[in-house]
């Protein structure tokens, strides 16, 4: 239910196997020796093996998940939470609530999260978005023939919110990369070359197996909270430290943007 969404690690998920040669693709398993891609996978594995995944959205209603993506974008999850309790308490979430509300007061309860003249227009697009296109059912987006093309067409919807949406709401095997995961990969090496989100997705992707991705994209992120900070990373206590080019260069312990 909605406080799945902001809970942010309270219910584990069903026990998985970690990221073993079990679960890679020929490449990655014969590549644990000398080429790069084996301290990578065995980096994934360690990880993989430290941090618990949790259930953060199972349950939990397509539309509420989109709206509060949205929102969590430039913020952290205890500000979505506060501006997603004043929005439930003072308008409702739902298509039809947001597409009619006035801007003024949708601004003023999603204040909490931030850049909310930005938001609120963008949040009521997309209500009334769905409710042109979709009759209010979010749920028929993933009926249609490219279900991430029609998340990217709606207002503010951007590819992380698309596959946020598609992987815990729509169950698809895809990982969504976010600042954290995008911080730890290029620390890891993984996001050497990879072009931008697209690349960096597809690189993870490679790496890590389908069954596995969505428990994944929970435990990097909070891999990236805990431990590989963007500020004043903890080498110390990490469990790769050994494995990370930037740690052995010491890179990680500058100053990162967050």
């Amino acid at each position: 239910m909605p406080d799945k969404i902001y809970s942010m690690l309270k219910k584990c998920l069903p026990a998985r196997p970690g990221l073993g040669t079990a679960h890679m693709g020929p490449r990655e398993a014969d590549g644990m020796g000398a080429s790069p891609i084996g301290p990578i996978a065995e980096a994934l594995k360690a990880i993989g093996e430290r941090f618990e995944a949790e259930d953060w959205f199972e349950g939990v209603d397509g539309f509420e998940l989109l709206i509060a993506t949205v929102l969590s974008q430039s913020t952290n999850y205890k500000n979505v939470r506060m501006a997603m309790d004043r929005l439930r308490a003072k308008l409702g979430i739902s298509p039809s609530a947001i597409a009619n509300s006035d801007l003024r007061t949708l601004r003023d309860c999603i204040r909490p999260a931030g850049l909310f003249n930005q938001k609120s227009r963008r949040i009521r697009a997309i209500a009334r978005a769905i409710l042109e296109r979709y009759g209010g059912n979010v749920g028929n987006i993933l009926l249609s023939e490219d279900p991430r093309g029609e998340l990217l067409s709606l207002p503010g919807v951007g590819p992380k919110t698309a596959d946020v949406f598609l992987a815990f709401y729509g169950g698809f095997d895809i990982l969504p990369v976010d600042t954290h995961i995008s911080r730890v990969a290029r620390r890891l090496g993984i996001a050497s070359g990879a072009g931008g989100y697209e690349g960096l997705r597809a690189r993870l992707e490679e790496l890590i197996p389908p069954q596995d991705r969505r428990r994944f994209h929970v435990i990097l992120i909070k891999f990236g909270r805990e431990i590989c900070k963007a500020r004043s990373p903890d080498c110390r206590r990490c469990p790769v430290a050994e494995l990370c080019p930037s740690a052995k260069r010491g890179e990680a312990a500058r100053r990162d943007p967050p």
